[in-house]
């Protein structure tokens, strides 16, 4: 671990983050046209003493999962986190399989998406990160963990996962999630984390077994449907994906109609999500 050039990169690109660059204010009175080190502890889910101890080369050496969230409160790139494990002593991610590291375009795109439910998936439908109204519509997926985070792997071993859609659309649900899931295993093959997950599912879900075996390919970029909240009832949104160059990783967008029900439910989450944020 080289303790001054990890406290010196951190510095560096702390302060070249501007507050808008990650979804803050901007505020008064600032000394930096950088981000502050408790905000950037903020963004990294650690605790400020925790970040300034880096910064002043005094803290112990993080732990793979402490330097991911690092790279994306920093909005680092690919290389640029490549760096921030190699100073703190750790082995680089594997670029050629499904990594956890969000796209800074994407990010940069949802954090100004603060009105409307947005969220980031894997190929293999694993929310990556999602906004507060994402959260208050969906739930804290992105706070599963293994094979729980992917919304495939949930549909076919959970029944819960059903309830979010309406009885006459979960057969198409279900096909279209196999679906997507396998342009990913033809994108990455069957030894990668896909190839993986196909195998855990035709184990345990005859079903998934069955949809499997049609060989249908689909990579949904728009769509429409209703969701089922059980505070608001029935949500008709449109959903928008927008992917990455490599198609690893999907922003989804779901918004309501100007003026119409829906926009007027999701406005109510977004209050009923700040109030269960304050308790």
């Amino acid at each position: 671990m080289d303790r001054a050039a990890l406290a010196e990169f951190l510095r560096r690109r702390r302060e070249s983050v501007r507050p808008g660059d990650v979804g803050l204010p901007e505020g008064a009175r600032r000394r930096t046209a950088g981000l502050r080190r408790e905000e950037v502890a903020a963004l990294a889910a650690m605790s400020a003493d925790y970040y300034t101890r880096l910064e002043q080369q005094r803290g112990p050496q993080p732990s793979e999962q402490m330097l991911a969230s690092l790279a994306r409160a920093l909005r680092l790139s690919d290389d640029e986190r490549d760096y921030l494990f190699r100073v703190a002593g750790r082995g680089t991610p594997d670029r050629m399989t499904m990594s956890s590291h969000v796209s800074p375009a994407l990010l940069r795109v949802l954090d100004r998406l603060a009105d409307t439910p947005a969220l980031v998936l894997s190929a293999l439908g694993e929310t990556l990160v999602a906004n507060d109204l994402a959260v208050a519509l969906l739930g804290d997926r992105s706070a599963l963990t293994g094979w729980a985070r992917s919304d495939v792997y949930r549909w076919f071993t959970d029944p819960v996962e059903r309830e979010l859609y309406p009885d006459d659309d979960r057969d198409r649900q279900g096909r279209a999630l196999v679906s997507t899931l396998r342009v990913a295993h033809g994108m990455l093959g069957p030894r990668s984390r896909a190839g993986e997950l196909v195998r855990e599912l035709q184990a345990r879900s005859a079903e998934f077994a069955e949809l499997w075996d049609r060989h249908e390919v689909h990579q949904r970029f728009a769509d429409h449907k209703t969701l089922m909240h059980p505070q608001v009832g029935p949500v008709e949104l449109d959903c928008q994906v927008l992917f990455t160059e490599d198609q690893t990783q999907a922003l989804l967008v779901l918004t309501a109609p100007p003026r119409s029900e829906a926009e007027e439910k999701l406005a109510l989450l977004a209050v009923v999500g700040r109030q269960s944020m304050v308790r």
